[in-house]
């Protein structure tokens, strides 16, 4: 089975939501793939619901599936993201899908020794309420972002963490919330073989209720280049401007 070792970031602050993840899949490292791991369910005016993946691809794939050929049916009783009345439903819907996947897969998955390790970052925002945004862990249970948490992360974490802990609060406005999540992103490709470009990004502004700002970043991108080379002067430009060690 494809491992889908990633990097994910959902971002909630006052004036919007930023969401960023990576492209790349591997299952060793002559076996390296893109799949784009940003879904969006979308009902312009009415709603906006985006999806972040991390985990196995085809437990990942598996849950989206389940999600999207719910919401294509339609049918009016049985729950589904386009259906869903507040976004903690939305993230109940998503943990009950999940769990529909485990366990369909988790015993033939147990008999080659995997787990089945599908997460989510989950968010957006439904007419009527405001923004929110969840993890969704493998076993289906989730937690939500607050004014003292307003990001989650998912796959390889620890090489982007420290700029968003420094930066990111719920006043930062959105323009720095960007910049801010791909230096993160920036320093976790530089330190790990497992996330790569592409890079995609969705900027929502609070109360659009529609995706209106989305950007994908590959290879030789002159935005994403700059912003790297200026990142790296000016951490060695301050570095050199710290104090000496006194003795």
């Amino acid at each position: 089975m494809r491992a889908a070792m990633t990097y994910c970031v959902g971002v909630k602050l006052d004036d919007g939501m930023i969401f960023t993840a990576d492209s790349r899949t591997n299952a060793g490292m002559d076996n390296i793939g893109k799949f784009c791991k940003m879904t969006v369910f979308e009902n312009p005016g009415e709603r906006v619901i985006i999806l972040l993946s991390s985990g196995g691809l085809a437990g990942t794939q598996a849950v989206i599936g389940i999600l999207s050929q719910r919401c294509a049916a339609a049918d009016a009783a049985a729950a589904h993201l386009l259906g869903a009345a507040t976004m903690f439903d939305v993230a109940m819907l998503v943990g009950d899908a999940m769990r529909d996947v485990e366990r369909r897969d988790g015993e033939h998955l147990k008999d080659s020794d995997i787990v089945f390790n599908a997460s989510f970052i989950v968010g957006g925002q439904i007419r009527g309420e405001g923004m929110r945004l969840f993890r969704v862990y493998a076993e289906g249970n989730f937690i939500e972002a607050g004014a003292d948490t307003p990001y989650f992360q998912t796959g390889e974490t620890k090489y982007g963490k420290p700029i968003i802990d420094r930066v990111i609060q719920p006043a930062t406005p959105l323009s720095d919330a960007i910049k801010c999540v791909l230096v993160s992103f920036d320093s976790t490709m530089r330190c790990n073989l497992s996330v790569g470009l592409p890079i995609d990004l969705i900027c929502y502004e609070r109360d659009s209720l529609a995706v209106q700002l989305r950007r994908r970043f590959d290879h030789h991108d002159p935005y994403l280049s700059d912003l790297s080379r200026e990142w790296n002067e000016g951490t060695r430009r301050v570095f050199r401007q710290l104090p000496d060690l006194v003795w």
